[in-house]
């Protein structure tokens, strides 16, 4: 889908862009499909805030996504291809032989009227779901499954895609977005293609209404606040951060400091680590 500009008629359309949507059925979401989303503002079971700069925002409806693809060696026609406002990419309002409707992450060239099916004897075509194992090594894939059974958690977002590298002792190994290479059992399932709305990386938000719009508050500086509020604040003027690298409000590293486990389960799995050459 291609970027729609307007006419500069006020200040904040100058400079915004939104993906041209004219693409998309232009019909109401299904309803047994959809759920009520209770607004948290980042804040965690006990009313204490742990995600700073949220709150606000339009009020939506959660779409439930089918990431297992459990419904093997049935046929699944493409009703409707739909935004969804919880997630960057497009979603497809599939229904099953049986009358199931059920939603997906829409893969780009996906179209209404199509038919997709998932399981072992499915083609290699964008939509088609499948096992690893039963794809073929060059692939390109989306909507990865990590553990077996569990739904896909990696390759869902906008214009997002993998590669299937190669297969060995029941081990699949995969190059992501990132450029991290990863090993992940071949029983686990995989959907072909690329994901839909590859534009979404090119708009331009304009304005900072549309990012109030989307539940997030403005973010302050910490060399402007005052020394009690941030150890980056206070001095006379524009003043350096102090200590030897910059921190969070709570004075731990921040900017490229690593939080990621030393000793976690699944570094056996990662081959190439995304910032490696």
């Amino acid at each position: 889908m291609a970027i729609k500009t307007y006419k500069p008629t006020t200040p904040g359309r100058r400079g915004m862009s939104v993906v041209d949507y004219s693409g998309l059925s232009k019909v109401e979401p299904e309803k047994s499909l959809l759920q009520t989303l209770k607004k948290h503002s980042g804040r965690n079971s006990y009313g204490r805030i742990t995600v700073r700069h949220r709150g606000g925002g339009n009020r939506i409806k959660y779409r439930v996504i089918d990431f297992k693809r459990n419904k093997l060696d049935m046929n699944a026609d493409v009703l409707t291809i739909e935004y969804d406002p919880n997630r960057s990419a497009f979603i497809a309002l599939v229904q099953y032989e049986d009358g199931e409707k059920r939603y997906i992450i829409a893969p780009d060239g996906l179209k209404v009227g199509d038919v997709i099916r998932a399981g072992k004897d499915a083609d290699i075509k964008p939509g088609n779901s499948m096992a690893l194992k039963d794809i073929p090594v060059g692939t390109v894939i989306h909507n990865i499954e990590l553990y077996p059974g569990k739904g896909a958690q990696l390759v869902r977002s906008a214009g997002n895609m993998a590669q299937l590298m190669a297969k060995e002792n029941k081990m699949a190994l995969v190059r992501l977005p990132s450029g991290e290479l990863r090993n992940i059992s071949d029983k686990c399932m995989a959907t072909i293609g690329v994901v839909s709305n590859l534009d979404h990386s090119n708009v331009s938000l304009g304005k900072a209404g549309r990012v109030r719009h989307m539940g997030i508050k403005p973010t302050v500086r910490g060399s402007v606040m005052n020394p009690c509020d941030h150890p980056h604040g206070g001095g006379e003027g524009r003043s350096p951060i102090g200590r030897p690298g910059p921190v969070t409000p709570w004075g731990k590293p921040a900017l490229g400091y690593k939080t990621r486990p030393k000793k976690k389960a699944s570094d056996k799995f990662i081959v190439r680590r995304r910032n490696k050459k």
